[in-house]
């Protein structure tokens, strides 16, 4: 009996080498010197990857693009024909990868995305996009030279807000990323103007489309995807603690730190790694 329990309960030796017995230990508990620090080096932490060959980019960001298309979609922000998310061609910089009309979120592959100039004509893929949202992912791309993605898709709480025509609020630490870095179009038109829009937009990371909803944008796929849903949770939180009560803000000091801390596109980008592991596969189309 004491031999099955000196094989059960083992430490560390003070060299970290192999594990020893334990005199009086009980099952499970470890004793004796603990654990050095382990070198900082030898610890893992993903950055954005980056290409050297256009091509390989190319494939990363068709892959991120449908990848966060099926995310969206099974999120629920998804509504008919009308969301879209686009990633600009890591060589061809006046041309853009976007989901192709009438096609599900939630079937995309990379191999379903459209090519589409800076005119909406499709340079490569078997289907139609749609040419008057498109036109607005193309005029914020050209006022952003140096954006690689523009989400413009569908959710309930961005609507709402948008339908109130109100910014987010600093009332959560979530939120001040946003802080003093998105813009409000504060008009309704019948046409979406896309030149408008991309003006509006400015230097932001968002904009709130009055009546509309929410648009995003990014140095990478994954950053613009997780303004929006970020974005979007802020204006869930902010109507839910309206509808209770009188919501405290943040101090403009205060909001501005959490921007610069949590507001930047590689803490999106950071931020976005964990929920994109829960992307859906595609699922089989039926057209």
């Amino acid at each position: 009996m004491a031999d099955e329990t000196a094989a059960a309960d083992m430490r560390l030796d003070p060299a970290g080498a192999r594990p020893g017995p334990v005199l009086g230990a009980r099952p499970g508990q470890v004793r004796g010197a603990r654990p050095g620090p382990v070198p900082v080096e030898r610890l893992r932490f993903d950055m954005p990857p980056e290409h050297a060959d256009p091509a390989d980019e190319r494939a990363h960001r068709k892959e991120r693009l449908a990848e966060a298309l099926r995310l969206l979609g099974a999120l629920g922000y998804e509504d008919g024909v009308a969301g879209h998310v686009s990633a600009r061609d890591p060589e061809f910089a006046d041309c853009y990868w976007v989901n192709p009309f009438g096609r599900a979120f939630a079937t995309l592959t990379p191999e379903d995305l459209l090519l589409v100039d800076g005119d909406g004509r499709v340079l490569q893929g078997g289907r139609r996009v749609n040419e008057l949202a498109f036109a607005v992912h193309a005029a914020v791309h050209r006022e952003r030279p140096g954006t690689v993605a523009v989400v413009r898709t569908r959710g309930p709480y961005g609507g709402a807000l948008a339908a109130l025509g109100e910014l987010l609020a600093p009332i959560t630490q979530e939120a001040c990323a946003f802080y003093g870095d998105h813009a409000l179009l504060d008009e309704f038109a019948a046409a979406e103007d896309p030149r408008r829009t991309g003006r509006a937009l400015g230097p932001y990371k968002a904009l709130v489309l009055r009546n509309r909803g929410l648009l995003t944008v990014g140095d990478t796929v994954d950053a613009a995807v997780w303004w929006f849903i970020a974005a979007e949770r802020a204006a869930q939180v902010q109507l839910i603690a309206r509808a209770a009560g009188k919501p405290v803000p943040i101090d403009h000091h205060g909001a501005v730190l959490l921007r610069e801390r949590f507001g930047s596109d590689l803490a999106a980008w950071a931020n976005y790694q964990p929920l994109r592991q829960t992307a859906p596969r595609p699922v089989t189309s039926t057209s």
